[in-house]
């Protein structure tokens, strides 16, 4: 059943680094309102390293929200909402691997968390890596390594690899790539 919603206000509670938390007063029917959490996100991008012998390359880095460290594929937010996420996902790629390409292809678009969050992450693949040097930011402590894919998607299904953009842009290579 679908009804008539609409905002009736959007009041900024906090805003931080990478996110800022509203709550929106919503008019549902045009009988009762209701109060929804909504976290605006600036957007991210991330990427699928590919090495020339079909090895991906993941990161492994410690989430403070999780309280341990997690394996990945590189990621990270947009300089500016309208940074274009091929160029926020080479960036990252060179940051947070070493290495960059000149053949960034458009994999996946997601989106993390619909129901209060507006996060958009872009996802490329990235092959015929050229080595580089890591710039990691200060808070960034990495770990690097080269996995298959089938490697990947047994880490996937054991529940060893839980990030949502890293399981859905592995599993989204391996339908395109590895059919």
């Amino acid at each position: 059943m679908s009804g008539q919603i609409r905002r009736l206000k959007r009041e900024l509670k906090f805003r931080g680094k990478i996110i800022d938390f509203y709550q929106d007063t919503m008019e549902i029917n045009g009988d009762h309102t209701v109060i929804w959490d909504f976290i605006k996100h600036k957007g991210a991008a991330a990427v699928v390293p590919v090495t020339e012998d079909g090895r991906i390359l993941m990161v492994r880095q410690y989430r403070n929200a999780l309280d341990r460290y997690t394996l990945e594929i590189p990621a990270g937010a947009l300089d500016a909402e309208d940074e274009p996420g091929r160029d926020c996902a080479s960036r990252e790629l060179e940051e947070e691997t070493g290495y960059r390409s000149e053949n960034l292809e458009w994999l996946i678009t997601l989106r993390t968390t619909v129901a209060f969050c507006n996060e958009r992450i872009e996802v490329y693949v990235a092959k015929d890596l050229i080595p580089s040097k890591q710039h990691l930011d200060e808070d960034e402590f990495i770990d690097l390594k080269a996995y298959t894919i089938e490697e990947l998607q047994q880490k996937i299904l054991t529940g060893e690899i839980e990030d949502a953009k890293t399981v859905a842009s592995l599993m989204a290579y391996a339908v395109k790539y590895h059919v």
